[in-house]
């Protein structure tokens, strides 16, 4: 990957500088400010940015205004920036174009810091889940290849917004077959109702499909479903069983596509809370056995910035 490197001059006068990181996802948009050092300066945090959901004057809004905040309170040239992204990478092209003082700017997939932390530069594969989803893999060739991520109208299984709605769509089911109020409910169908702060399922189905911010309300109902599961109960499992069980055919593809008849296990990190959760963990652990994928899984904890840092660190 070929840098834009500066140096530290500027006009000719020894000075410091600073780099300018950004994770810029669906659910929210991180950013890190680093002096010439590698030393953490700031560190700003703004709602999601992905044009695919907020739309794309909004998402040039937020990063506007995110990448403003970080850098008030140190002021100063900037060498570097590096956008890694949720979204059209073409739209974040144009838009690093407009951007103006915050030096040479890289723009890059949002998956590419969370492979750097799960493979450290070497073959492997990394899974991610928050609001969407999506695998990315670097082959033994050094090439990195990306699948999902298409957003919540087409995909992204195993992310905030398939749990949610495989989980909606199940309890409004249920809502939908009572025959009269007051009925008993499963715990999934209650959630629901106490998540929408509606009754019945003619409230919440006219809710879902009028309202402007029905998206986010569908992809915050989640961490519901994934502590339901947790309690044991059988229509939450069944969702999350069913949502990692497509995002595992889809891992299948990329090994069979990236990584033919391997003679050694790869690298696979396993990123986001979602994914990382009792119940998605042991679903995964589950498929890859029984696909006989070649890696190991690594559970990362690790937020997606730090992967940023780590990209910010090679540009010297």
């Amino acid at each position: 990957m070929g840098w834009k490197l500066f140096g530290s001059y500027f006009g000719g006068v020894a000075t410091h500088f600073y780099k300018i990181g950004v994770d810029g996802g669906g659910t929210k948009t991180e950013l890190i400010l680093l002096d010439s050092s590698g030393a953490e300066l700031a560190r700003h945090i703004a709602v999601g940015c992905n044009p695919s959901q907020v739309g794309a004057e909004q998402a040039r809004i937020i990063l506007a205004v995110a990448l403003r905040e970080l850098t008030a309170k140190h002021p100063g040239p900037i060498s570097h920036s590096v956008l890694c992204m949720a979204g059209n990478g073409a739209f974040w092209k144009e838009t690093a174009a407009a951007l103006k003082d915050y030096g040479a700017i890289t723009t890059l997939d949002d998956s590419v810091p969370v492979l750097e932390l799960a493979t450290n530069g070497a073959p492997g594969l990394v899974l991610h889940a928050g609001t969407g989803s999506f695998v990315a893999a670097r082959s033994l060739d050094g090439a990195v290849h990306y699948a999902g991520g298409l957003g919540w109208k087409f995909g992204d299984p195993g992310s905030g917004f398939d749990l949610g709605r495989r989980a909606i769509g199940l309890a409004l089911l249920e809502l939908q077959g009572l025959s009269k109020q007051g009925s008993a409910v499963s715990p999934l169908a209650e959630a629901l109702r106490t998540h929408t702060g509606l009754a019945d399922y003619s409230a919440i189905s006219r809710f879902l499909y009028n309202d402007a911010g029905a998206n986010a309300k569908i992809a915050s109902f989640a961490p519901q479903v994934l502590a339901l599961a947790t309690a044991d109960c059988g229509p939450a499992q069944q969702v999350v069983a069913d949502s990692i069980t497509d995002l595992a055919r889809q891992v299948d593809q990329v090994i069979h596509r990236h990584f033919p008849q391997p003679t050694t296990k790869f690298p696979c990190g396993v990123s986001g809370r979602i994914l990382n959760s009792e119940p998605a963990a042991f679903a995964l652990r589950s498929l890859a056995s029984k696909l006989q994928w070649p890696v190991e899984l690594h559970f990362m904890d690790t937020p997606p910035i730090e992967g940023v840092r780590r990209l910010l660190a090679r540009m010297g």
